[in-house]
């Protein structure tokens, strides 16, 4: 019963969840500290054409490239207060992870940069919460990359 009653505001959760996810997107394509943004909702998106196709959306992940590695990735990670550092996708909290070092760990190094799985890269899965709060708490990490 209760999997049908969350069925019921999916449509209304996955509108607000795209919506904040593309306003994230286009946020962090403007932030000096990010190398690239990767989100089919944007126009700059490689397959942005076939994604207007195929979905309503964008979805609620955007992943982006910090500059620097590793060390830089995971500070941005380390300084969020309200994101919560977990794998867990499409929740109603924002989540944030780093995938080289948790959901594509045993990949093979080779194949994890085929797949441009790379050591700056970060995930976000956006959640319900104020965009103007996630932001904020993103800029937390990434303003002292710049």
């Amino acid at each position: 019963m209760d999997f049908l009653k969350g069925l019921e505001t999916l449509p209304i959760r996955m509108a607000a969840h795209c919506q904040s996810a593309l306003q994230l997107a286009e946020w962090l394509s403007l932030h000096p500290a990010v190398e690239q943004v990767f989100y089919p909702g944007l126009k700059s998106h490689p397959q942005y054409e076939l994604a207007c196709k195929q979905q309503s959306g964008g979805g609620g992940l955007v992943s982006f490239k910090v500059k620097g590695n590793q060390a830089e990735a995971w500070s941005v990670i380390d300084h969020t207060q309200m994101v919560s550092i977990t794998a867990n996708l499409g929740d109603v909290k924002t989540s944030i992870t780093h995938p080289a070092t948790t959901t594509h760990v045993r990949v093979e190094p080779e194949a994890r940069l085929k797949a441009g799985i790379t050591d700056n890269l970060v995930r976000v899965s956006v959640g319900l919460e104020s965009i103007e709060d996630i932001k904020a708490d993103l800029a937390t990490g990434l303003d002292l990359l710049k």
